[in-house]
């Protein structure tokens, strides 16, 4: 299962005209998805990939996303502040936590949405964001995770499917702390701010047609 869907996202990254091929492989393995474990307990993933405001917004609209949480990880103090975490001398990450159903999305297709948003070959960069809180990092929470990204990141490089090589970080989950509430659910409460306007939007249309069977309902985005 682990190579099907990793040849979906490469086929993805080489052509968009493979996206739709990529669709319905996706629909095909939801299709065989064992829906008898009702029981199954939730995961975690953890990401950074550049703003969290950006990541958070993208995740919400995953099926089988039941909540996302911005905060801080990879750092050395704790319970930092925006402000201290912006200074980039505490080492931590702007990261979202992602708490989904197993059994309605996996980890894969997590990482398949993760390297396809954001740039992971630039270091400590997304855009206009600079700094190492915004570099591109997977904080994995065990050893299934652990190889299924590193697994995905060699192979991507092996392929040269980017100009440049792939940086993402790969690292233990050590610490979380909960953003400020002002920063939950931040492009759902602040459409019309401007990094809102001209950054998120335009990416979260651009990702919403690459993904469509993956989107979850729009009556259902606002509440996670």
């Amino acid at each position: 299962m682990k190579q099907i869907i990793l040849s979906m996202f490469l086929a993805a990254l080489l052509t968009e005209a493979a996206v739709c091929q990529q669709h319905n492989l996706i629909t095909k393995h939801n299709g065989k998805r064992k829906m008898s474990d009702q029981t199954a307990k939730l995961d975690t993933a953890t990401f950074g990939e550049g703003c969290f405001w950006c990541t958070e917004a993208i995740f919400q609209r995953l099926k089988g996303v039941k909540s996302v949480t911005s905060g801080y990880s990879g750092g050395n103090v704790q319970n930092p502040t925006y402000e201290e975490v912006c200074t980039g001398k505490t080492g931590h990450a702007e990261v979202s936590q992602i708490v989904y159903d197993p059994n309605e999305i996996s980890f894969e297709e997590l990482l398949i949405v993760f390297f396809r948003t954001h740039d992971p070959t630039t270091m400590n960069r997304q855009g206009a964001d600079v700094g190492t809180q915004y570099r591109s990092v997977i904080f994995y929470h065990n050893e299934k995770q652990k190889e299924l990204a590193e697994h995905f990141k060699k192979k991507i490089n092996e392929e040269k499917l980017y100009k440049n090589p792939v940086v993402t970080e790969i690292s233990p989950l050590r610490n979380f702390y909960r953003a400020e509430d002002y920063h939950q659910n931040y492009y759902n409460n602040n459409p019309s701010q401007g990094y809102c306007s001209f950054v998120i939007a335009p990416k979260l249309e651009k990702f919403e047609k690459l993904f469509p069977e993956l989107i979850t309902s729009r009556k259902d985005k606002s509440k996670k």
